[in-house]
Formats: C-alpha cells, sequence, structure tokens
C-alpha cells in the first residue's frame, strides 16, 4: 500500500450545493455524478453514496456510488456511473481510490462494483478534460489510458461484459464562433440546417409541461427504431429533476403547429449532453432534426458550455452497426469519435462473482427478449 492510500480519507457528503461544486471542480466531471442523479436513481430502487475523497484538507476525488438488488435476484450491485472522478493521471491517487472502492465493496457485500470512467483513448493526444472543470488546466499526460488500464488490470479488475453507458461518443469543441462551427459540419448538414429554416421549422424552448408530448416522440421513436424505454413517469421525473434544478433544457421543432421532433440537454460545469432525442416519422423532409441539434449547439454556447457531448457512437465503425446511421449524423454536425476505456468491474467476492458474472448477461438477454428489443446494458434494469 503506497502513502498516497494511507493519507487518503473518505467522507459521506449529504449537501446537495457542496456535493455538485466538488463535481463540478473535478477533472473529468459528469452529470451522471451530480446530486440530481444519485436522487433521481434512489427513487427508483437505487441507494446512493456520496464519497469524497481528501489527502489533508484537498479535495482530491469524489465518487456517487450506486446499489440496488437486481430483480428476483439475491444479489446486488454497486454502479459509479461515468466515475470516479479525479486525475487519472495521478497514478498513485487512482490506486487510492481504487482501494476504498475495493474495500466498500467487500465491506457491503456487492459480488462486483463498477466503474465506468469517463477516460478516452484521445486524452493521449486531446485535452478535452481541461474543458470541463478547469479550463486553464495543461494538458494531460500522454497515454492516461494506458496507465488507468494497467492499473486496474494489475489490482484484479476486468473490462466488463455488460456496458451500463454508451462506450465511445462524439465530441464537438464548441469553443469556435458559430461560422467555425458550422465550416465544420459536413455541407449536407449545413443544407439541411438552412432548408428546415426555410421550410418554417421553428425551434423552441420547452418545460415541462411539453414533457408528456415528448415523451409521445420518445415512445414513437422506441417503436420505430425497436429500442427498449420505460413508463413516462419514470422519464417525467427524470428529466424534470433537472428541468426544475437548471440543469438541462428541453428544446423542440415545430412546423405549423405540430411538434416533429424534440431533444434534452443535461448540464454539468462546462460540458453539455445530447441524451435524450425523439422524432416523428411524419415530415421528415423538413430535416427538422439538423436544425434542432443547431440551435441546442448555439444554446449551450450561449449557456457558456465549451463541449458538446453527442452521447453514443458505435463500437465498430462499420455500416452493419445498429448505430451506423446516428453516428453518421452526429459526425456531420462536426463531432469527433472519441473511444473510452470503458466500465470496468472489480470481483470482490471470489465465490459470488463468478455466478454473477454468468448470470446478469443472461438475465439482461432474458428482459429483452420479453421487449424484442435490440441488446443493451444495464439501462433496461435501471
Amino acid at each position: 500500500m503506497n502513502s498516497e492510500m494511507l493519507n487518503l480519507s473518505v467522507t459521506q457528503e449529504d449537501n446537495p450545493a457542496s456535493w455538485d461544486a466538488t463535481v463540478a471542480n473535478l477533472p473529468y466531471s459528469h452529470v451522471l455524478q451530480s446530486y440530481q442523479w444519485g436522487q433521481f436513481k434512489s427513487r427508483h430502487g437505487w441507494s446512493v453514496l456520496h464519497l469524497v475523497f481528501r489527502s489533508g484538507q484537498d479535495v482530491r476525488a469524489a465518487a456517487l456510488v450506486l446499489k440496488r438488488n437486481l430483480p428476483h435476484m439475491p444479489w446486488g450491485i454497486m454502479y459509479v456511473p461515468k466515475g470516479p472522478l479525479l486525475d487519472y493521471g495521478d497514478s498513485a491517487l487512482l490506486e487510492g481510490v481504487l482501494y476504498h472502492l475495493e474495500r466498500l465493496a467487500r465491506r457491503s457485500g456487492a459480488p462486483i462494483i463498477k466503474i465506468d470512467p469517463d477516460v478516452s483513448f484521445r486524452n493521449d493526444g486531446a485535452n478535452w478534460e481541461g474543458l470541463q472543470a478547469n479550463v486553464t488546466a495543461p494538458a494531460p499526460p500522454r497515454c492516461v489510458s494506458a496507465q488507468v488500464i494497467e492499473s486496474l488490470t494489475r489490482r484484479g479488475w476486468r473490462l466488463s461484459n455488460e456496458q451500463v453507458q454508451f462506450k465511445n461518443t462524439l465530441l464537438i469543441d464548441l469553443r469556435p464562433d458559430e461560422e467555425e462551427l458550422l465550416a465544420r459540419m459536413k455541407a449536407k448538414t449545413r443544407y439541411n440546417i438552412r432548408l428546415a429554416a426555410r421550410k418554417g421549422v421553428r425551434v423552441r424552448p420547452g418545460s415541462t409541461a411539453d414533457l408528456r408530448s415528448f415523451y409521445r416522440l420518445y415512445a414513437e421513436t422506441a417503436e420505430r427504431d425497436n429500442f427498449l424505454i420505460r413508463p413516462l413517469e419514470y422519464y417525467h421525473d427524470a428529466w424534470g429533476t433537472f428541468l426544475q434544478n437548471d440543469l438541462a433544457d428541453l428544446l423542440l421543432a415545430e412546423w405549423e403547429g405540430e411538434i416533429l421532433a424534440g431533444l434534452i440537454l443535461l448540464r454539468m460545469a462546462h460540458k453539455v449532453w445530447y441524451m435524450y432525442g425523439a422524432s416523428s416519422g411524419e415530415n421528415r423532409n423538413l430535416m427538422p432534426n439538423y436544425l434542432l441539434q443547431w440551435e441546442a449547439i448555439r444554446l449551450s454556447k450561449q449557456k457558456g458550455c465549451l463541449l458538446y457531448d453527442l452521447w453514443g457512437a458505435p463500437d465498430v465503425s462499420a455500416p452493419d452497426d445498429p448505430l451506423w446511421g446516428v453516428y453518421r449524423f452526429k459526425q456531420g454536425l462536426g463531432g469527433e469519435l472519441a473511444l473510452h476505456i470503458g466500465a470496468y468491474d472489480f470481483p470482490s467476492n471470489p465465490i459470488l462473482s463468478p455466478i454473477y458474472s454468468w448470470l446478469l448477461p443472461h438475465y439482461v438477454s432474458f428482459l429483452q427478449s420479453r421487449h424484442r428489443g435490440p441488446r443493451r446494458p444495464l439501462q433496461s434494469l435501471d
């Protein structure tokens, strides 16, 4: 055990404002580590821990830890969505945080604890992390991703068979002016943005009063694209929580009084995530999604965001991938592919962990087969 582990203290933070300030000021900050996300999940079967890691008086890391028992199973899971948050270039600090999370899992009786660091292989060359908290931060050391994977593997963590969030994404740097952002888009994308405006499509901000209408579009999209969604009440709670705390924006594209498309953006620190999108099958020739995304980019810049996460890209860049069409659309907006290291599991119980690892994918597949949707990770169980 190194000195960093010995000097790292762990406390529970229960103050929402203090927690969100901590999250916003740490490297790799993410909205899925926000207090609001934890509160929302706590109303849907999860218990929540807000852990702050200090060296002396200095906050060095944080982890929102979710825990729940899976339906009809005697064991539970611990999960740190898009975390923990820390300087992943500091190997000693990473070792200390992993040590405490491993100990937490053993003491809680969870056979597995899953983490999902928002660490991409682009860290080896692009300073995306400097955009998330301290915008003057220096570029991270090269090969951060390799260092992180080496530490995880040496400590017994393994790449998870069940990736909870999308492993990869596309990112748009929002620092250039609007003219430059448009220039970075594909010519066809720019054309479709202007076409939608010429045809009379208009984009307006929505409120909680529009969530039912947005959900109807979302359900139509799920039916058309064959993916599983939850009931209105679930999403109304999630979307409403962030809208009411000014951490989200709902935008709706309309034509002649009819809502054709919509999206929800979640915000944290200087970053914004396009996490929910929906569109009608009618009047698709009006290209409402293109204008909608452009207005979302403009709004995000106005609110001080520096990085736009388009949330989701294929695991394999091939036309037969289910996300290929979505990927091409996002790429047309100027999004740059960011490949992430993915979620990792630590088998804290040597007897139960193998059984758990074998049962979980089969259980997820069973649930997906009942809904005839494509196989998805743990989002389906949350």
